[in-house]
């Protein structure tokens, strides 16, 4: 597939984008800074600005593409990325604006210029446990996607709105538009670094989960293969937990109190995936413990 990446160039999409390379697609990286990556194609641009957006969706890539003398070729797909990444990095204000209007932009592009495909990053904090004023537990576990999303910052609060934005536009158009709730990301040199945790508390604002940058492309190119679901979200993480503890463990310790709405696999994340697995065929390769 003919895919525009937005973000390409971040922490998550320098490593979805040579996946979905490698998967045989054809990646254009429309960001404020160009990806060096062999194979990608990139424009300069900006996500809020409608002209931008719309100009990278109608003109050519690279000069190679001047040479059928067909005009402008026309993308399959658009995968959404482009974000100010988290809180604290600009004020709330801002970092609210850059993503609602960003994703209601590129989302209003793409059906526009006839796409019918659209995959756009949502997160994990929209559960309002990531970025909580002090700790906050789940209302129960595993935590899956219907899950109450009632977050308490700029961030979040910005993906909530991204989420409804889509679910919008998708009900007009009746394209197909998947949300990904994104767990929080790990590129192959943070193994090392990271892991393991020496206090397992340090993970709960993550809800105990991860997800490898890889695994991240494997789960957009399922999205990419997969027609006709219309709306969804789903979650995105590894299938086991980030922590060197059993889910038992975790429960007794985090979550005493805490309903717990199924029986969980002892090695089982508290981020549940079942949804991704079960419609998308989702299998996250890459585990924590293989990497350090």
């Amino acid at each position: 597939m003919r895919v525009l990446f937005t973000g390409g160039s971040g922490k998550a999409g320098r490593h979805v984008v040579p996946f979905l390379i490698e998967q045989g697609h054809e990646v254009v990286n429309f960001d404020l800074t160009p990806l060096d990556v062999p194979g990608v194609k990139n424009l300069i641009g900006d996500v809020t600005a409608p002209g931008d957006v719309w100009g990278a969706l109608t003109q050519p890539a690279d000069f190679d593409e001047l040479e059928g003398g067909d005009g402008v070729k026309p993308y399959d797909a658009v995968v959404h990325f482009a974000a100010i990444p988290r809180i604290m990095i600009k004020p709330d204000h801002e970092t609210f604006r850059v993503n609602t209007m960003g994703t209601y932009t590129v989302i209003e592009a793409a059906l526009g210029v006839g796409i019918r495909k659209v995959i756009f990053a949502s997160s994990e904090t929209t559960y309002g446990i990531c970025f909580a004023d002090g700790e906050r537990k789940p209302e129960y576990i595993p935590v899956d996607e219907e899950h109450p999303v009632v977050p308490g910052d700029s961030y979040a609060m910005s993906k909530v709105a991204n989420e409804v934005t889509a679910r919008s536009f998708q009900q007009r158009s009746k394209a197909d538009i998947y949300g990904l709730r994104i767990n929080n990301v790990m590129e192959p040199h943070e193994y090392k670094e990271k892991f393991p945790f020496a206090d397992a508390a340090e993970r709960r604002r993550n809800i105990f989960a991860y997800i490898d940058a890889r695994d991240l492309g494997h789960m957009v190119d399922l999205c990419l293969k997969t027609d006709g679901l219309g709306f969804e979200v789903f979650n995105v993480a590894n299938p086991e937990p980030s922590v060197d503890l059993t889910s038992g463990e975790i429960t007794a310790r985090f979550y005493q109190g805490v309903p717990q709405k199924r029986e969980m696999a002892q090695d089982e994340t508290f981020y549940s995936i079942e949804k991704a697995q079960r419609m998308l065929g989702f299998a996250p390769k890459v585990r924590w413990r293989d990497e350090v």
